[in-house]
């Protein structure tokens, strides 16, 4: 299978310039799973939309949305395309997705850190970013649900000096990303992702990067 995978790359890579190859290997680089990005309820597109591009900005692959009561909406103006980047996961199968979700990144050894100012654990810059972990944003007015504050293994705020109790969700989300993406790749960690995962994401950004290439595709199996 992952021979077949990289024959198609080499086939694909015939239909991208080499500045645009070169482009996706040096993105691909500091591209991370070590932190995951969970979203329970955002009901606003522009602020889901923002979120994604932070994300694609600070190097964060995968963005996990839980639809309990609210369908996940994308604004392409705001989002900038970063959807064709970054790996979504959608939970609206269940009745209580939120539970889902994030057993789901716990079986996979994440730790869940729920994001809330109602806690006093710790703040961003204190958080421990040695071992892989879910950062979990809530609703825009409620914030995390009863659901994550049961399943969390730990809580982080965002230090605040004025009257206003907290920042909207997509401000909130980037400040997070930011101070603690840069921690990461500052402290001796494996953040990157393994050659076999490259290797998955390069295939479908070398897909995004032309032009139909289902077409493309169909044609290449068809000569084999």
């Amino acid at each position: 299978m992952q021979e077949n995978t990289q024959e198609l790359i080499n086939y694909l890579s015939g239909f991208v310039s080499d500045r645009r190859k070169q482009r996706l290997h040096d993105v691909l680089q500091e591209r991370m799973r070590h932190m995951t990005v969970v979203l329970e309820d955002v009901y606003q597109a522009h602020n889901a939309s923002a979120v994604l591009r932070s994300c694609d900005c600070f190097g964060v692959q995968d963005v996990h949305f839980i639809e309990n009561r609210n369908n996940f909406k994308i604004s392409e103006d705001v989002s900038m395309g970063s959807t064709q980047w970054l790996s979504i996961y959608k939970y609206r199968e269940k009745e209580n997705n939120t539970k889902k979700c994030l057993q789901d990144l716990k079986s996979k050894g994440y730790r869940i850190v729920a994001t809330t100012p109602h806690k006093d654990d710790c703040t961003i810059s204190e958080l421990d970013v040695s071992k892989p972990f879910a950062l979990v944003f809530g609703t825009e007015i409620d914030g995390i649900t009863q659901d994550v504050f049961e399943v969390a293994d730990e809580f982080v705020k965002i230090p605040m000096y004025g009257f206003t109790e907290s920042f909207n969700i997509s401000v909130s989300a980037a400040l997070c990303m930011y101070e603690l993406t840069t921690r990461i790749r500052k402290q001796n960690i494996t953040y990157q992702l393994s050659e076999k995962e490259k290797e998955e994401i390069y295939l479908e950004w070398l897909k995004a990067s032309i032009s139909k290439p289902d077409l493309i595709i169909k044609d290449y199996y068809s000569k084999k």
